[in-house]
């Protein structure tokens, strides 16, 4: 998601920074390198013009071109005011009800991924300790409802699914008062989409809107469909309402015009990204966060938040025990460390979101899930005593492993170097831990 634009950026941002001195033309100049790299993104062409011509005003009436460092001025401007394109602070993630349930609409076209959204912002829910119930509302697309049901089973969140039954309004009443009557706190309604916007299905929903009262209307869009996105969203948004925007399919090559038109030209809030097929992919959208990795700045929080959700929590504290409290760190701690990371998602994913990373320093990366696979198979071959003494590994031991193992004896050896390198970082980060308790904890105090 934004590789490309941000790549473009950077490369305008590296001309800026290169120059001690910077005139007008020359801004003027980037900024029409940015331009272009914007529309190529599928961004909005009022939107995009809109973005530079503040830009533009900020940078020669701040006196940022007379400043030491103008470049630096100049993507700071940049940052801020992608900030504002991306809808400024973030929204709240849903509009609550004053008496509970709050019923959430989930609307748009067929294929977008209404249902599987509805399963990811259930799942979300879920662990913030509610207690959602999803609704079937789209009885034409065949097994529609059979879908949202298994993946309500696979939450263990119920669902109501009516078979046969083609008055989606009626449903929908029937499951709201089932969830009053059982203290459920959300309604989640899973409506039906058509390949095109038409008159058919906008007076359904209007129905289903009027009647049930919900108090957000979520509008899911496709994101690799770019501006057309934007264009049905203001379709969506004149016959029924939209208060809220979720953007699916962000994991892939999508260029990030839907992301960044589709505030300025509706005016309403992005509040959840899909980026990816599981049903925990499913995150709250920032925009000072999604600006920062446009720029290729880094989402320090995001990785931090990916972490909180898969590491398990007595893993985490005992790894923190051996880490900060001079226990040793042995091959058995190694293999439970890889298996954790392996869980939060592809490792080149989880790169890019440190600061400072960026995708071309990537490019040499070795970054294949089978090999965390192959160092699993290493350390399981090994005996007990070997996964606590790894310095006990010589040359007839490691031969033995490799065979156990079915991988060659170098990458025996380089697993072990490896691990002889996270021991030394082990070291490191325990004389940094009086550094971090006096800094409160936190991630500035220890970075100061």
């Amino acid at each position: 998601m934004f590789e490309q634009l941000g790549e473009r950026l950077d490369g305008v941002f590296r001309g800026f920074r290169s120059r001690g001195v910077l005139t007008a033309p020359m801004l003027r100049e980037g900024l029409r390198e940015v331009r272009r790299a914007l529309l190529e993104a599928d961004v909005n062409f009022h939107v995009a013009r809109d973005f530079l011509k503040r830009v533009e005003e900020r940078a020669v009436g701040e006196d940022v071109l007379k400043s030491v460092k103008p470049g630096e001025q100049v993507v700071k401007i940049v940052h801020d005011e992608l900030i504002e394109v991306l809808g400024g602070e973030a929204a709240a993630e849903l509009r609550e009800a004053t008496v509970p349930p709050t019923v959430v609409m989930l609307v748009g076209l067929q294929g977008s991924g209404k249902t599987t959204t509805a399963g990811k912002l259930a799942l979300r829910l879920s662990r913030d300790g509610r207690r959602p119930l999803l609704v079937a509302c789209d009885p034409y697309r065949p097994a529609a409802g059979d879908q949202l049901a298994t993946l309500g089973a696979s939450i263990d969140v119920p669902v109501v699914n009516e078979p046969g039954q083609t008055d989606v309004v009626a449903t929908a009443t029937r499951a709201v008062d089932t969830a009053r009557r059982e203290g459920r706190t959300h309604v989640l309604l899973d409506t039906a989409g058509r390949l095109q916007a038409d008159t058919e299905l906008m007076d359904e929903l209007a129905r289903l809107k009027d009647e049930v009262g919900p108090n957000e209307v979520l509008f899911v869009a496709d994101g690799m469909t770019g501006q057309e996105a934007v264009r049905i969203a203001e379709g969506f948004n004149d016959a029924v309402g939209i208060t809220g925007v979720v953007l699916t399919k962000m994991d892939g090559d999508a260029r990030g015009g839907a992301a960044l038109s589709i505030h300025g030209v509706i005016g309403v809030p992005v509040k959840f990204v899909g980026v990816g097929e599981k049903l925990e992919d499913l995150t709250v959208f920032d925009p000072k966060r999604m600006a920062g990795r446009i720029l290729q700045m880094g989402d320090i929080v995001g990785l931090v938040e990916k972490a909180q959700q898969t590491i398990d929590l007595e893993t985490g504290q005992r790894f923190e025990k051996k880490v900060l409290g001079g226990e040793e760190f042995d091959l058995e701690d190694f293999l439970q460390a890889m298996q954790q990371i392996q869980k939060m998602g592809p490792l080149e994913g989880l790169l890019k979101m440190i600061p400072g990373v960026k995708p071309k320093m990537l490019e040499g990366v070795e970054v294949d899930p089978k090999r965390i696979r192959h160092m699993e198979a290493i350390v399981l071959s090994m005996t007990p005593e070997e996964r606590k003494r790894p310095d006990m590994m010589n040359g007839s031991r490691r031969a033995r492993v490799a065979r156990g193992s079915g991988r060659p004896v170098h990458e025996v050896n380089r697993l072990l170097k490896q691990f002889k390198e996270m021991r030394k970082t082990m070291k490191q980060m325990r004389k940094l831990a009086p550094r971090l308790a006096a800094s409160g904890g936190g991630l500035d105090g220890l970075l100061g």
